[in-house]
């Protein structure tokens, strides 16, 4: 299995005037954009999964009103028309500053500082924003985090999140409007903003694709192995490819590689983790004496359901041979049987306790980012940006696996829907291979189209706009100043 790099873009206070063109022609030309945050906090973890919705829907807008966002991530990926299932991929993650007083809680700290976030640099070099209602004409114009969220809508492109109610409603409530206090209206709200779909990895990987686990490493590190083994097939079944932009001169510093290394066999006896191979996160953290290698974990779930088929076929040849007693210990814990994994939930850990799931943040004051003409930027920054460099990266100068949490995050969620279109593609047209593929994403994934997951639930969250709830009126009001200053 062939491993790449992952350039992610760092966009702090000092380069976000200059990357400006560069971020407003990705979100253009995308196909779909996946997004993803990094939260100062949630607040009581257990009022986040009420049985009622609504009261769900509550505590995260109160979660949302009082916490911030520290940083965001976004992957643009372009599909290709020379190339089947092709992707230029971009990658951004912006540091943020929040410019009003909000809670960060001390363990989204700690679990921050363990991946590596630099609170330094974010109070140094953060992106200011203000969050709620602002009404200052540069919400529409200039350069700046809201400017650019506005610049996100106008592009009407898919949106994919994983596990992804808290994220918008954090994106909502910081770069829109304050949140509205149903969630009808809410949703109603969502379906304008978004007209070409939201999508919801959560959703699909856990109903979908039905994987043994859905945390976000753990789907992305199954579906790049499905997909190495749709490359490799005898029929070279359908498969993901990505590219990536070259970045030479100055631009070079501004870049993070991530190494995608390969889901390789492993050696040895190591004992995994099984709480953090069922949920991704375990109680112990980095102090726990199990492995957490997600890699090990991907393929110790294949080798436990390979057993199981090869179980299950000695039994059915057996019955074959007239084999007249049966072995029930064989049956346990079969797939039929089997719920698959879920991250975490809320009620197996102290209201203390970060999970999977948290999106964690802080912020600090400063003064809006000055404006600039970007008519003649955006077409000399896209020549200079928009070189391909091939799968296997050579510009490999650092690796920095903590900082870019949420742009390698959105990456992530990115490349499982990617996959999760070829799959579905697969699917619909059996063993024919289709010569022209479909190159609507809404058209590949139907039964996900805005579809949310919801923890503990059977079904899913719906993004649409019902016959009794009306659109906010700041919406309203929003919505008409994107277009009318969208010139």
């Amino acid at each position: 299995m062939s491993s790449f790099v992952v350039p992610v873009i760092d966009v702090h206070n000092d380069n976000f005037k200059e990357l400006w063109p560069a971020m407003v022609v990705a979100l253009k030309t995308s196909s779909f954009i996946a997004l993803d945050t990094e939260l100062s906090g949630l607040g009581n973890r257990k009022s986040l999964l009420a049985e009622s919705i609504e009261d769900r829907y509550k505590a995260i807008c109160h979660a949302a009103r009082s916490r911030s966002i520290l940083s965001l991530g976004f992957a643009c990926y372009k599909k290709l028309d020379n190339r089947v299932n092709s992707y230029l991929v971009q990658v951004y993650n912006l540091t943020l500053l929040c410019s009003e007083e909000y809670i960060i809680e001390p363990q989204s700290v700690q679990f921050l500082v363990q991946h590596g976030f630099d609170f330094n640099k974010q109070y140094a070099h953060g992106i200011p924003y203000f969050k709620g209602n602002y009404k200052a004409e540069s919400d529409y114009q200039g350069v700046h985090i809201r400017a650019l969220f506005t610049e996100l809508l106008r592009a009407r492109k898919p949106l994919v999140l994983h596990n992804g109610l808290i994220d918008m409603a954090f994106l909502y409530q910081s770069f829109y409007a304050h949140l509205p206090e149903q969630l009808a209206t809410f949703t109603a709200d969502l379906s304008e903003m978004f007209p070409a779909g939201i999508y919801d990895t959560k959703y699909v990987t856990e109903f979908e694709l039905r994987l043994t686990a859905s945390y976000l490493e753990y789907a992305y590190k199954k579906c790049k192995l499905d997909n190495f083994r749709g490359l490799t097939s005898g029929a070279a079944g359908p498969h993901v490819q990505v590219e990536f932009c070259q970045y030479g001169g100055h631009m070079s510093s501004y870049v993070d590689f991530r190494e995608c290394s390969d889901v390789i066999s492993s050696e040895g006896h190591t004992e995994i983790c099984e709480r953090f191979s069922a949920f991704g996160w375990c109680p112990n953290g980095t102090q726990c004496p199990l492995s957490h290698d997600t890699d090990l974990i991907v393929l110790q779930d294949e080798k436990n359901k390979e057993d199981k088929r090869k179980k299950r076929k000695r039994q059915r040849n057996k019955k074959k041979a007239g084999e007249n007693t049966v072995d029930s210990s064989i049956f346990e814990g079969a797939p039929e049987n089997k719920i698959p994994h879920m991250e975490i939930d809320v009620q197996e850990q102290s209201v203390d306790e970060p999970n999977e799931t948290d999106k964690i943040t802080s912020s600090v004051t400063t003064s809006d980012l000055p404006t600039i003409d970007t008519g003649n930027g955006v077409e000399s920054m896209n020549k200079d940006v928009m070189k391909k460099s091939p799968i296997h990266s050579p510009q490999k100068k650092k690796q920095d696996t903590g900082t870019h949490r949420a742009g390698f995050d959105a990456f992530m969620t990115g490349y499982i829907f990617a996959h999760s279109c070829v799959t579905d593609q697969k699917s619909e047209e059996g063993e024919a291979r289709s010569e022209q593929p479909k190159q609507d994403v809404q058209q590949l994934l139907p039964s996900s189209l805005n579809k949310v997951y919801l923890s503990g639930k059977s079904v899913p969250l719906n993004i649409v706009k019902s016959t009794f709830a009306k659109s906010s009126k700041a919406h309203v009001q929003k919505m008409e100043r994107v277009w009318e200053s969208r010139h």
